[in-house]
Formats: C-alpha cells, sequence, structure tokens
C-alpha cells in the first residue's frame, strides 16, 4: 500500500485509531477557519411608521459571472483537462436534492476547476426499491439551476459510458467473479441469526457483525448449503493488518486490524451492493480523488482493500485519495437531516436563494476564502479552493447568515439580469415543495420577453428600486404584487389599515385634491412628491392648516395605493402606477374609511 502525503497547511491532525467501529479525532483547527459571522446595517425602505429592514451590503468585486465563470481567466485558472486529476459526483436518485449533496458536489466542482481536472458525474441507482426518476430528473434539474456544471457524465457522455449504475451491472458481475476467483471474495452461508448465535455462545455481544464463520468453508460444506436451499452471498476477505491512508482533510488515518469484519459486496440474488460498485466504477472511470461526506468515513477501509485487490486483478491503476468533508450540522447540534425544511434545496429555490447566494453559502460550510472575506465570485473560489484546507469540525448550517449571503450576492447582479430574475417569481414558476401554497401567478409569462408590454414596462421601472431592499427573490411578489393587479383586486392588508391614525381620512383628502391638481406632464416623482409634500407635510391642503411630520405624512397614501404598510419608495410607485390607478386606490380607501 503506498503511503500517501499529509499535507495539512492549515489544519494540524494527529494519526486517529480507530478500533471495533468507535473513532475519536485530534484535530487542531489552526489555520482557515469555517464561516464568520457578519453584521448588517438596515437601510431605509419608505413606509409607514418605520423603516423596512434589509440589508446594506459593502461594494463587492465584480460577481456579474457568479457561479458560471469562464473556463480560463485571467487570475489564472487551468484549462479544464489540463491536469490528471478526476474526482466524481455519484449521488442516490432517492428523495428530494438537499444541501449536504450540493455541498458535496460544490467542493469536487470547485477542486476539478482549481486543478484544471475532469469533472465526472454519474448516478448510483441500483437500489431499485428506493430509487426513482422523479428523484433523478429533480437533480438534474438542480444542478442545472445551479451552474454545478460537469465535464463528463449522464446526459453529456464520455469514454466511460454508460453513467448510470443501473446500467453497468454486466460489468460488476464480471469483475466480483474474477474477484472470487483470485480469491479476494469468498461464498457466504451465515444467516444473521447463525452469526448472532455463534457470538452468545462464545459469551459476545450479538451485535458483533460478522465473525468469519464461512472464511474456510470446503466444497462438501458449500454443496450441503446449497441443498438446503440456502444461496451465498459474496463477503470481501479483510487483511489481517491495520489498514492506513491519508485523508486529505482529516490526516492519517489508522484502523485497526479486526476492526473491519468482512463485509458483503454482492447479495444472496446476485445483487451487487454500493461496497462493490461504487469502487468498481471509480477505478473504471480512473477518478484519483474521492470527495465525500464525513459520514462515509467508515467505510473507505473497505474500499481501500478492494482497490489493492482491483489492482492486483488489473482492474485499477491506483487507489485514489480520499477527502472526508464535515458534516452539516443542523439546530440543536444535531446533523442536517434530509427531511429539514433546511436541508430541502426546492425549498430554498422556492423562497428565492439565487444560485450564487446559496453555493456561496455552502462553501463557507468547512472552507473559507480568507479570514475576513464571507462574500466571493465562483472565479475567485475556483482559484483559491483546496480540499487540503477544508475545516475537518462539523459546520452549523445558519439560515440567517444563508439569506445574508444571499443578499448580498442579489445586490451584485447586474440590473438586467436581476429584473429578468424576479419573473419566474412574480410568475409563481418554482411549486411550493410543501404544498401548503397555491400557485398564484401575477404576471402572464415565466421569462421577460413573453411578457406584455406593460409587464415590461411596469418591470423595467420597478426592480431597480427593489434590490437592495430584498434578501429572497420570493419577496419580490410582496413589494411589487401591487403594481400587477387591478384597482379593484387590491387586497390592503388588515394590520395595515389597524395602524392608520384617525387623520387618515383627512390625509387621504388632501392627497386626492393635490394630484388631482396635477397635469399628465407633472405625473412624475419629483412633482408628486412635491404636490403632496405640500398638500400634508406642510398643512395647505388639510382642515386645519396642521401639517404631519414626513415620516407619518404618507402612510394612508401608501395603503391605499399598495395595500400594504412597507412598500417600494412611493412617489416611484406612484409614478409607475400611473394617474388613473393611482387616485382611483386612493378614493376607494377613502370610501372605505367613511
Amino acid at each position: 500500500m503506498r503511503t500517501l502525503p499529509a499535507r495539512h497547511s492549515a489544519a494540524g491532525a494527529s494519526v486517529l485509531v480507530l478500533s471495533a467501529g468507535v473513532f475519536a479525532v485530534s484535530a487542531s483547527a489552526a489555520g482557515v477557519a469555517g464561516a464568520r459571522s457578519r453584521g448588517f446595517l438596515t437601510c431605509s425602505l419608505s413606509g409607514a411608521g418605520g423603516d423596512y429592514p434589509g440589508p446594506i451590503m459593502p461594494e463587492l468585486s465584480d460577481h456579474s459571472s457568479a457561479f458560471r465563470p469562464e473556463p480560463t481567466s485571467a487570475s489564472g485558472i487551468p484549462e479544464q483537462g489540463s491536469s490528471s486529476v478526476r474526482v466524481r459526483f455519484c449521488p442516490s436518485p432517492t428523495g428530494t436534492p438537499h444541501v449536504g449533496m450540493v455541498r458535496t458536489c460544490l467542493f469536487n466542482w470547485a477542486y476539478a476547476r482549481h486543478t484544471g481536472g475532469t469533472f465526472v458525474f454519474r448516478i448510483e441507482d441500483t437500489d431499485a426499491a428506493r430509487d426513482s426518476e422523479e428523484s433523478f430528473d429533480a437533480i438534474l434539474d438542480s444542478l442545472t439551476w445551479l451552474g454545478l456544471d460537469w465535464d463528463e457524465g449522464v446526459g453529456k457522455g464520455g469514454p466511460h459510458e454508460p453513467y448510470r449504475q443501473s446500467q453497468r451491472m454486466d460489468l460488476y458481475k464480471e469483475v466480483a467473479a474474477e474477484l472470487l476467483s483470485a480469491g479476494y471474495l469468498y461464498e457466504s452461508f451465515s444467516t444473521p441469526e447463525e452469526i448472532e448465535a455463534r457470538h452468545r455462545e462464545r459469551g459476545e455481544d450479538p451485535k458483533l457483525g460478522y465473525d468469519g464463520f464461512d472464511r474456510d468453508l470446503t466444497q462438501e460444506q458449500k454443496d450441503a448449503f446449497r441443498a438446503e436451499g440456502r444461496l451465498p452471498v459474496l463477503r470481501m476477505r479483510m487483511p489481517d493488518e491495520d489498514i492506513t491512508f491519508t485523508d486529505l482533510v482529516r490526516g492519517p488515518i489508522t484502523f485497526k486490524a479486526g476492526s473491519v469484519p468482512d463485509y458483503v459486496v454482492v447479495r444472496a440474488g446476485g445483487e451487487p451492493l454500493y461496497t462493490l460498485v461504487n469502487p468498481v466504477d471509480d477505478a473504471a472511470m480512473g477518478i484519483t480523488h474521492v470527495l465525500r461526506g464525513e459520514d462515509l468515513l467508515s467505510s473507505t477501509p473497505r474500499q481501500v482493500v478492494l482497490y489493492r485487490a482491483l489492482m492486483d486483478i488489473g482492474r485499477a491503476q491506483v487507489i485514489p485519495e480520499f477527502g472526508h468533508l464535515p458534516y452539516v450540522m443542523g439546530e440543536g447540534n444535531r446533523k442536517l437531516s434530509k427531511r429539514d425544511p433546511q436541508s430541502n434545496l426546492l425549498i430554498h429555490r422556492y423562497r428565492g436563494m439565487i444560485p450564487e447566494g446559496l453555493l456561496n453559502y455552502l462553501a463557507l460550510l468547512g472552507w473559507s476564502l480568507s479570514a475576513d472575506r464571507d462574500v466571493f465570485s465562483a472565479a475567485e473560489m475556483i482559484e483559491a479552493f483546496d480540499v487540503h484546507d477544508v475545516n475537518p469540525n462539523p459546520a452549523r448550517f445558519d439560515p440567517k447568515k444563508c439569506e445574508a449571503i444571499n443578499a448580498e450576492q442579489v445586490r451584485a447582479l447586474g440590473e438586467t439580469d436581476f429584473r429578468d430574475r424576479l419573473v419566474p417569481y412574480l410568475a409563481d414558476a418554482y411549486p411550493d415543495p410543501t404544498g401548503e401554497t397555491a400557485q398564484v401567478p401575477l404576471v402572464s409569462a415565466e421569462a421577460f420577453d413573453k411578457l406584455t408590454a406593460r409587464e415590461q414596462e411596469i418591470l423595467n421601472a420597478a426592480a431597480p428600486l427593489i434590490q437592495t431592499r430584498i434578501q429572497l427573490l420570493r419577496e419580490s411578489r410582496d413589494m411589487l404584487g401591487f403594481l400587477f393587479v387591478s384597482d379593484d383586486d387590491l387586497v390592503v392588508d388588515d394590520k395595515a389599515l389597524s395602524k392608520l391614525k384617525a387623520s387618515a381620512g383627512d390625509v387621504l383628502d388632501a392627497g386626492i385634491s393635490a394630484l388631482e391638481g396635477l397635469n399628465p406632464e407633472q405625473w412624475d416623482k419629483d412633482h408628486l412628491e412635491e404636490a403632496l409634500k405640500t398638500a400634508i407635510v406642510e398643512g395647505r391642503g388639510m382642515p386645519d392648516g396642521e401639517g404631519i411630520k414626513p415620516r407619518l405624512a404618507y402612510g394612508p397614501l401608501r395603503v391605499a395605493v399598495t395595500g400594504r404598510q412597507v412598500s417600494p419608495p412611493l412617489f416611484e410607485s406612484m409614478e409607475i402606477l400611473g394617474s388613473s390607478s393611482t387616485l382611483a386606490r386612493l378614493k376607494a380607501l377613502r370610501a372605505r374609511l367613511g
């Protein structure tokens, strides 16, 4: 077995000794820290009675390309395929895509791009009972939406087709037969009940696992079991020696001899298991680096042993280097579950995370660009990312910080790009994954160029008003919805109504009178502001001649026009809405107040 160098420039780690399935980690995270908290100021989104809490973000370096960089750049990012590095991402099509899956994909993708290597995407769909085409389609859709493009694999092809394990069964049968013939695998007929009974007879814990009973069965014994109707599983013969490898994230790791029992690679019915097919595919596809979750660390000695066997029979050239990425934790210091809403990728998309924001945040779950920067572009990540710098300590998923990072990436979008990305949310193109919210489209199409001329006009004018005022794209529905509904269909929020002062009627009267005095050429935000300021703030249109403080003066007008207490800037909103609708809505609320 070759010895891999320990390269831990950012974190030192002691050797890990594993025995009887229990391991302890001794590591110092002396270098790269994980995600760091940042503070956010508030900016004013003119509203009745207070400010709208939106992030004020520092000017960022050019992020317009975000997580869709060119294959080469002035920074020196190498050409794809210019190195021998080959990494893979191989999810199982079970359930909903989740953030842990995406983080693993992101780190593999970034390492391939950083090194000029090749990123391979394949699907592990050998579990017919759990796999589904719906999940398969969701994974492909998610990776495409995120911009995590692959160089070789499903849907793209390559020299190692096919890239779905369900289509590679003949290969697994061939390799299993070769390993059996070479003595690395053996037939095992013992049932779980028999294994437990033998442990009890020896005074051992019955749950210790397989005891090696079938290692040296004679042909007569095998024939006798078959005569009983038993079919054997195939087990890998584990060596009687310590197994040591150098983890790219955690340093040297040793599994003591006897701590890993002989394990099953083929079921009794001939169905190959993950323990066989994964290393066989990695070997066949020339994978050089296996970057995967910490939960798979305990299976690594099995893979190391299997790789040795594959090399011996000519099915593998090298043992890949392994790097086990830290757990992503949820609330209460527990591992983030697939069932947690925080982990559901489709929920994040539905709520309005953008790929740049989500990937930027997920990159911080175990890695960082620098000690004082949390926001960065894909090109910056690619240039800096080295798997040896990943922190082995668990990282906690913080929804608030995730949204704050997203807000910064939203602000960094080009104006036209931001506008176009709002359209699917205004069209309610993404269904609620929870099924709790019915879809209610506010516009006529899911793409800007398919909207009506009036919808395009509104969005061109309105989108810049909210770009620095939202964290999630779906918030645009509440912020801009009043512009896309008829005057009769405008819903006035009950809470906003309850906050109106006794003077609201007088304010509406003064506002209506002032606006009716404007001619069409004067219907712009400057003239609107001047007219309403004179009538309400200075009090010239008020019954008692007393003005109202600017902070409170326009509340009734805002509620009338937008239906909400908080909205985009009022005068700009009135200008976009037009005189007819603005006056109709003011009069409707006045009539409602009596």
